[in-house]
C-alpha cells in the first residue's frame, strides 16, 4: 500500500487550516472508506486536541530526528479507519530541526514510510514560508490551500506559488479553496466571481463547535448541513485529482 498524501498549508494563520485538515481526513476515512493517517506537524496541535487527545510529551520532534520510530506515536481516533500522529511542544522546534539536518527529503521518507499502512496521509501543515514548508512541498502529492476572500490572503498564495515556481525539481499541486466565506460580504461576493472554479467551504458557527466537541464536523452535524455538504464536495474534488496524478 502506498498512500497520496495531502498537505493543508497556508502563509497565513488564522484561514481555517486544521478545520479543513481534520475534516477532510473525516471525509477521507468515512465517505471513501480510506484507511487514513493525519499527522499533526502544527506546534499549535489544535489537530490533536480536536480529534480527542492531548498533546504531551516532546516525542514528535524526536521523530522528525529519527530517535523515535514515528509510526510507535500513531494514535487511534474515535472516527473508523482514522489514525492521528499527534502533535506536541517539540514541534515549536520544527523549522530549527529541519534546517539542522540538512536532509531535503526528510519528511517525504518519513510519509513513504507511514503510508505503507495507509492509503491516505493529511498533513496539518504549520503556517509561514520555511524549511518545514519546503519539506511539505517534497513530500506532499497535493497541497490544499486555504484562502480567505480576501486581497491579503489571495497575495499570501500568490506568494506560495511564486516560491513553489523558483524550486527546483518536481513541482507539487497547489489547491487553492476560499474558506471562512460569508456570502453576505460584498468582498467575498466579488472574491467568488473572479474564480468561481474555486471549492468554497462556508463561515459556519458549527466549524468553531469542533473543538468544544472535540470531533470533526462530519461526527455530529447532518450530512446535508451546508459545512458538510461543502467538505464533502471538496473531498471529491481531492479524490478526483488525485486519481489524476501519474
Amino acid at each position: 500500500m502506498s498512500a497520496r498524501t495531502i498537505g493543508v498549508y497556508s502563509l497565513k494563520g488564522g484561514v481555517g487550516k486544521t478545520t479543513l485538515a481534520v475534516n477532510l481526513a473525516w471525509a477521507s476515512a468515512t465517505l471513501s472508506s480510506r484507511r487514513t493517517l493525519l499527522w499533526d506537524l502544527d506546534g499549535q496541535a489544535a489537530s490533536t486536541w480536536i480529534l480527542g487527545h492531548d498533546p504531551e510529551g516532546r516525542e514528535a520532534g524526536a521523530a522528525i530526528r529519527r530517535e523515535v520510530d514515528a509510526r510507535r506515536l500513531v494514535r487511534p481516533t474515535a472516527i473508523e479507519r482514522l489514525d492521528l500522529l499527534p502533535a506536541d511542544a517539540s514541534l515549536r522546534e520544527l523549522d530549527v530541526a529541519f534546517h539542522a539536518l540538512d536532509k531535503k527529503n526528510r519528511l517525504a521518507r518519513l510519509v513513504e514510510d507511514l503510508g505503507r499502512n495507509y492509503e491516505r496521509i493529511v498533513i496539518d501543515c504549520p503556517p509561514g514560508l520555511t524549511d518545514t514548508s519546503d519539506q511539505i512541498m517534497r513530500a506532499a502529492d497535493l497541497v490544499v490551500v486555504p484562502v480567505i476572500p480576501s486581497a491579503l490572503s489571495r497575495r499570501a498564495l500568490d506568494t506560495i506559488a511564486a516560491h513553489v515556481q523558483r524550486k527546483k525539481g518536481p513541482k507539487v499541486t497547489l489547491a487553492p479553496v476560499f474558506s471562512m466565506v460569508d456570502r453576505r460580504r460584498a468582498l467575498h461576493r466579488d472574491a467568488l466571481v473572479q474564480h468561481p472554479d474555486w471549492p468554497t467551504i462556508p463561515m459556519a458557527s458549527a466549524f468553531e463547535t469542533m473543538t468544544e466537541r472535540r470531533a470533526p464536523l462530519g461526527a455530529f452535524a447532518s450530512r446535508i448541513s451546508p459545512g458538510v455538504e461543502a467538505v464533502s464536495a471538496l473531498w471529491r474534488r481531492i479524490e478526483s485529482a488525485l486519481s489524476a496524478l501519474k
